[in-house]
């Protein structure tokens, strides 16, 4: 995808979850950033990694791995846009936020739930 469709997309059809991104960037970001194949990386101090619209946190930036799963949650917001919060955004939070005791106790891995291994799936095609 060319970078004025790219753009084009999240700022219409993922514009709630872009604009919350724009706004935690404003707000909260740290001052390291980079863009990766047009998704905005900010390192910031909290713990855990957030992808909303094509911004993208982490403590990590340079973890390939992990850029490419929150580059995949970007991927997911491009095909789902507006419902992308309700699909996507909230499950993988409260399954990030209420079940790591859960998944600790019956060894399940965090990347087996379908918002997780869908987002590996759709960033794994991005180097």
């Amino acid at each position: 995808m060319n970078k004025f469709l790219f753009y084009l997309v999240q700022w219409t059809w993922g514009i709630i979850q872009n604009l919350l991104g724009l706004i935690l960037f404003l707000f909260l970001a740290g001052r390291n950033h980079r863009v990766f194949h047009g998704a905005v990386i900010t390192t910031w101090k909290l713990g855990s990694s957030l992808s909303l619209g094509m911004f993208i946190f982490t403590a990590r930036p340079y973890d390939l791995k992990l850029v490419q799963h929150e580059y995949g949650h970007t991927a997911q917001s491009l095909i789902l846009g507006p419902i992308w919060s309700f699909v996507i955004g909230l499950p993988s939070l409260i399954w990030c936020g209420c079940f790591s005791k859960y998944r600790e106790k019956h060894n399940i891995s965090y990347y087996s739930f379908y918002t997780e291994s869908w987002a590996n799936k759709l960033g794994e095609k991005y180097k």
